[in-house]
């Protein structure tokens, strides 16, 4: 089978590896890919905003089966117009892309259908977003209703830093901004939950603990994912099925009252607090780095299951798992997630290969004329299985000391709730 990957980030390259193991596939596209990607797959440069030039190139080569990466061609409608075409994707459609798309969106649906999640307010101008944070207790989160790649969060401990972060906001830091949500803080534990589903049936997707803050021990800005593990310790079979009965099954209810079907990956951010499931937010594709993450540990053909989840036949497969544990740590750009050096050559990182238990999965880089730049915030991910979270981290940080790369800085703490207490 002839398949074609759309993206160009970490989890792209984590697709790519474990769909390149299946016996099934003749050929991999990365569109547009990485250096990394471009080692197990064939690179095709296409605007990924140009649905027009992206279906002519699946229809000339033949491609059987479309796997969307991230969130940004799901929320445009990717999937639809492809669909229309008569080409099997998998990922959902435009209208439940929302759930990621729009957090309020995702917060009138809570609503609506009783899925505990944060108290809130939809503000719709900075005067009314001022006049409402003193209804609130701090901390407080103000987001942003809109995509911006794990950064429009912020945690305000005061009224100074909540109107901060609404003038950035509705000034337009993350792209257009028509009104700004508030939420109430929840304290506890944060989980990534996933599910696959087929637009029938779904079956869990193991869990992983995602580290979003820049700094060790959870400090300073929120970024897209500086490292993750896998699964989480937080997960028991009665949080599960709270899980499933309070969030996924009602959530899954409300997308079929909508006469849609999901189809792809789900993943809803939690907090967890005294046994209880909140939800933070949902994105319709995996996470980033916890793909990374759990991948690696599946005993399973992903390209079977994807397979058949378009096919309305998930139902039977039986998606099997190592009796491992995963960890995922991310090497960033010096300054990340601010400004950051682009263009910065790795020098030897084309000597490190995936092998049985340690696995390097490109984010923000290319190649050129020979060589491996840097590109990205995010930049390379570094992953081991091991029966030991312990054990796992310390092998990464091995690896990443080998490298030869200045403007390179990571977590050393990744794991430190299950490691370090």
């Amino acid at each position: 089978m002839k398949i074609a990957i759309i993206g160009n980030g970490g989890r792209e390259h984590a697709l790519a590896h474990q769909l390149s193991i299946s016996k099934k596939i003749t050929k991999i596209y990365s569109i547009p890919g990485n250096a990394g990607t471009e080692e197990i797959s064939l690179n095709i440069n296409i605007n990924l905003e140009n649905f027009h030039d992206l279906y002519d190139f699946i229809n000339k080569e033949k491609i059987e089966l479309v796997v969307v990466g991230p969130e940004k061609p799901l929320v445009e409608g990717l999937v639809d117009f492809l669909e229309s075409k008569n080409i099997k994707v998998f990922g959902p459609r435009k209208k439940v892309a929302q759930l990621e798309g729009s957090k309020i969106f995702t917060k009138e649906l809570c609503e609506k259908f009783n899925i505990p999640t944060a108290k809130f307010k939809i503000c719709k101008s900075k005067e009314d977003s001022f006049k409402f944070l003193s209804s609130f207790n701090f901390p407080l989160v103000v987001k942003a209703d809109v995509l911006a790649a794990g950064k429009g969060v912020y945690i305000c401990q005061n009224v100074d830093e909540a109107k901060d972060a609404v003038n950035e906001i509705f000034d337009g830091k993350f792209g257009r901004a028509d009104q700004v949500l508030i939420e109430e803080f929840l304290e506890g534990d944060e989980m990534s939950f996933f599910i696959i589903s087929d637009g029938i049936s779904y079956k869990t997707f193991n869990t992983a603990q995602d580290h979003k803050r820049v700094g060790e021990g959870d400090t300073g800005k929120n970024t897209g994912g500086m490292g993750a593990y896998s699964p989480s310790s937080l997960i028991n079979d009665d949080l599960e099925n709270k899980i499933l009965d309070k969030i996924i099954e009602p959530t899954l209810k409300a997308i079929s009252e909508m006469n849609e079907k999901y189809i792809g990956f789900l993943y809803a951010g939690l907090m967890i607090k005294n046994n209880e499931p909140y939800l933070i937010e949902y994105n319709v594709r995996m996470g980033d780095p916890e793909c990374q993450t759990i991948l690696p540990l599946i005993d399973s053909d992903l390209l079977e299951i994807i397979d058949a989840c378009c096919n309305s036949k998930l139902v039977t497969q039986d998606i099997k798992w190592k009796n491992k544990k995963s960890m995922c740590i991310v090497l960033c750009s010096k300054g990340y997630p601010e400004k950051y050096s682009q263009n910065v050559e790795i020098e030897n990182l084309k000597e490190f290969k995936s092998t049985k238990d340690n696995f390097i999965f490109h984010a923000g880089t290319k190649s050129l004329e020979n060589k491996i730049l840097a590109v990205g915030g995010r930049v390379i991910n570094f992953v081991n299985i091991s029966d030991k979270y312990s054990s796992s981290r310390k092998e990464i940080i091995n690896q990443i000391k080998k490298l030869n790369w200045e403007n390179g800085f990571y977590r050393s703490d990744i794991g430190h709730k299950v490691i370090d207490q």
